[in-house]
């Protein structure tokens, strides 16, 4: 991996990379050089052969509560997009896992959206307040928190700019898991070594079945989960599987 930027920590140890959002001060407001931090990273990390799962998490006492744009930018729609992540990160082929150290605003749920998992401190608040200031989401938020929690809620949330606490995010079904502000990380840790036991390349799988077939018709979201299924079997983790089951004994997975 490359060499850690100031904005942005990076560790990989046992398949697992927690990346760091590193702007502890600016409650890890994305910056634009933040925002190529997080781009490059993720670019990198979908190629590494050693991680098989990635942790989001902030430093400091918030994940992030929105983007570093001037007040007088006269060209917000450029300058929002040298900020945006959340694709870059919804599109990373391994298991993205967000642990949300604290409050997720704005822009930052709009990055926790783009995770597949998201466990989040007990004093974590969430929302996207953008309307109060004459905006409205520009990082994903208007399509992924109405395919997560409803279009009713999420219309709400949006229109109201309502900030819910983490035990009424993860009743909405905003939120996967509440733990206590000590413990996030290293639940976060427990969820991702757990997954990264698995054949990695059966969970990219099944991260791609389950995100691309949600925007399908059934049919077409079937025979996806089908033509994956078939691939699969011709990697030597699926043939692994197999023999590991018939000689009783756990399953040693290379990716392959």
């Amino acid at each position: 991996m490359s060499a850690k930027p100031r904005s942005f920590s990076l560790e990989v140890a046992d398949g697992v990379a927690t990346a760091y959002l590193d702007r502890a001060a600016a409650c890890n407001r994305i910056s634009e050089a933040l925002a190529a931090d997080v781009r490059d990273a993720f670019d990198e990390l979908d190629h590494h052969d050693g991680v098989r799962v990635v942790i989001l998490t902030g430093m400091g006492e918030a994940f992030c509560v929105g983007a570093d744009l001037p007040a007088d930018e006269p060209d917000l729609p450029r300058a929002a997009g040298r900020v945006r992540v959340s694709g870059c990160i919804a599109a990373c082929r391994k298991p993205v896992i967000a642990a949300l150290n604290g409050s997720a605003m704005d822009q930052g749920l709009e990055i926790a959206l783009a995770c597949d998992i998201r466990l989040a401190s007990e004093n974590a608040r969430l929302g996207l307040t953008q309307i109060r200031s004459g905006l409205l989401p520009w990082d994903g938020g208007t399509q992924r928190l109405p395919r997560l929690i409803g279009q009713g809620r999420a219309m709400e949330m949006i229109l109201t700019a309502r900030t819910v606490d983490a035990r009424e995010a993860k009743e909405m079904g905003m939120v996967d898991g509440v733990v206590p502000p000590q413990d996030v990380l290293k639940e976060a840790r427990k969820l991702a070594e757990t997954i990264a036991a698995h054949a990695p390349i059966a969970a990219g799988y099944a991260k791609e079945a389950v995100r691309t077939g949600r925007d399908l018709p059934l049919d077409q979201g079937l025979r996806l989960e089908a033509d994956l299924n078939v691939l699969l079997q011709s990697t030597a983790d699926r043939a692994e599987g197999v023999r590991s089951f018939l000689e009783k004994r756990p399953p040693v997975y290379r990716g392959r």
